[in-house]
């Protein structure tokens, strides 16, 4: 058996790490519901996720994203791809951002978790609407008996 030879000979690869190549710059990650890979500036925290656009509307297209739909499940993954938090039930307070002459966008999204308030606001906003399906489908019943009642009557 001939021994193995050319430039990756005996070569370990290590994640982030081309083959003769330098640590790529790899950043943590924000992993939204719908499946959105958010890069994230490093220190970034809950409260002050801090994201670089190439532009406005890059910008722009990434806070679109952040939906109540698209918060409601968020992974957070640190560089090397591990998961540093699961988080459920967000909201976005606010952001801030900064354009560079460069015209790239530093923009900070305050998140946080839904308030007891907010999560029972939801409850009874859903009950209320089940009810009005309720309600609509006992009228629709009442109807159609009145009308069996009326034709067994004649």
């Amino acid at each position: 058996m001939q021994p193995k030879t050319g430039p990756h000979k005996g070569l370990i690869l290590l994640p982030g790490c081309p083959p003769g190549g330098k640590e790529l710059n790899m950043k943590d990650t924000m992993i939204l519901k719908d499946g959105t890979i958010i890069e994230l500036e490093t220190g970034a925290s809950l409260r002050d996720i801090r994201v670089v656009a190439p532009d406005r509307a890059a910008m722009a297209a990434t806070w679109a994203k952040l939906t109540p739909e698209n918060l409601a499940v968020v992974q957070v993954k640190n560089e090397a791809g591990l998961t540093a938090g699961n988080y459920t039930d967000l909201v976005l307070d606010d952001e801030t951002s900064k354009v560079a002459a460069d015209g790239t966008v530093l923009t900070s999204y305050r998140l946080r978790p839904k308030t007891d308030l907010e999560r029972l606001e939801e409850r009874v906003g859903a009950v209320e609407t089940g009810q009005d399906v309720q309600d609509g489908a006992i009228n629709d019943l009442g109807t159609v008996v009145g009308e069996i009642a009326g034709e067994v009557m004649v």
